[in-house]
């Protein structure tokens, strides 16, 4: 039989008077609020940085591979499409390897012109990103034996061109000294929250590209390679460089937009800044009760004392104490906020001025491993803050302690 563990049980039993109760009691609430805050700003700022990412990737893929090139402008030299890695490459962790091609060029209409990149893709592009962003219309079709005429515009550039669906867009593009127009349909309208991106990008036809440049039709701008795993994208882009051809080249996207995934990265120390704040509160709230706990049962102590129950022994009960109240609180905390990140991810209660902050509603992403983590990290530091508190049995004298009242 546990003594220790009989022993405060029994001091902790709702049968059992004491004054620490009240205590007690407001110590398990800091612990509900402050496990809460926690998992709730992991879930907030995770789901935060998940959304932007794929909206990032949404436009670019993951991986891009093209030909060396110190030039960064969208007008780039043709990659053949007959390559070993495509469409197929034994790699683990790569979903989709797709053609694509860029052109600038500029929109004209009666009263606003507007400069932006036609982005060219295939039969083979996976539209899976665009799907659920379209406001109007239908994602563009394209057919097998010619170059499809519809395009895909953003609700930015739809409200500044005052376009709509099934009208007419004309684009104008410069080849050499030369311009050259094309007429397009507007088959539907995206939004993704991404202002800089919606404004800049228009899909459409890569056929229509290949034309204006003068290509082969087996000549494209480069590939995109699609992953499943983000957390392996270095580790699939060092493979990935070892098939492909010595003058064509890799880049992942953070290398292609570092001034987001670099901003994103620092909400990071947001986190671990609440992270350590509400630790130490809970932890200093459990310190304060222990010595509570302490002090209300200094009486026990010398008796168990006399009777010659040993001071690490003594430590324990008052350990196992103050852990039960932790995990009491721990178990309240996991609920209360597991049921507000349900609440907000399934209705989307709380939301957010999109041109700011680039998502409509606060999301969440919630992780079994991070929930597992902030539980376990704030039982280990609130235990190990107890020890030293806990240290103080051993000056207590039994003789005083039974006279202590």
């Amino acid at each position: 039989m546990n003594t220790e563990l009989f022993i405060s049980r029994k001091t902790l039993s709702k049968d059992s008077f004491n004054y620490s109760r009240p205590i007690i009691r407001i110590a398990i609430l800091s612990i509900v609020l402050g496990i809460s805050v926690m998992i709730i700003s992991v879930a907030i700022v995770t789901g935060f940085q998940q959304e932007i990412r794929d909206k990032v990737v949404g436009f670019g893929s993951h991986l891009q591979i093209s030909r060396f090139e110190s030039n960064q402008s969208y007008q780039r030299d043709p990659v053949s499409t007959q390559q070993d890695f495509y469409p197929d490459v034994n790699i683990g962790n790569i979903r989709r390897i797709q053609i694509f091609a860029m052109k600038a060029g500029i929109i004209k209409t009666k009263n606003q012109i507007q400069g932006v990149a036609l982005k060219g893709a295939g039969r083979d592009y996976d539209w899976s990103f665009f799907e659920d962003k379209i406001k109007q219309g239908d994602i563009p079709q394209f057919p097998e034996n010619e170059a499809s005429n519809e395009v895909l515009i953003s609700k930015t550039l739809s409200k500044k061109l005052k376009l709509d669906v099934g009208e007419e867009l004309r684009m104008y593009f410069i080849i050499g000294k030369h311009q050259r127009g094309r007429k397009f349909t507007i088959s539907g309208i995206y939004e993704t929250g991404l202002v800089d991106f919606d404004k800049k990008f228009v899909i459409g036809d890569i056929r229509h590209i290949q034309k204006l440049n003068g290509w082969e039709e087996n000549e494209v701008g480069g590939f995109e390679v699609l992953v499943n795993d983000f957390d392996k994208l270095n580790e699939t882009g060092r493979k990935l460089y070892k098939e492909i051809p010595y003058d064509l080249n890799i880049q992942s996207i953070k290398s292609l937009h570092p001034e987001i995934f670099d901003w994103l990265e620092l909400q990071d120390m947001n986190v671990v800044i609440i992270l350590i704040i509400m630790i130490l509160v809970a932890s200093i709230t459990m310190i304060s009760t222990l010595l509570i706990l302490i002090l209300e049962r200094t009486n026990m102590i010398g008796i168990l004392k006399a009777l010659g129950m040993k001071n690490k022994s003594i430590r324990k009960v008052f350990l196992y104490n103050a852990t039960f109240i932790v995990i009491r609180g721990l178990i309240i905390g996991n609920i209360a906020a597991l049921l507000l990140a349900f609440v907000q991810d399934y209705f989307g209660l709380i939301t957010l001025p999109q041109e700011s902050y680039f998502v409509s509603v606060v999301p969440i992403n919630l992780q079994i491993m991070d929930l597992l983590w902030i539980n376990a990290g704030t039982l280990a530091v609130s235990y190990l803050m107890m020890i030293v508190p806990s240290m103080i049995i051993s000056g207590i004298s039994p003789v005083k302690a039974i006279r202590f009242e």
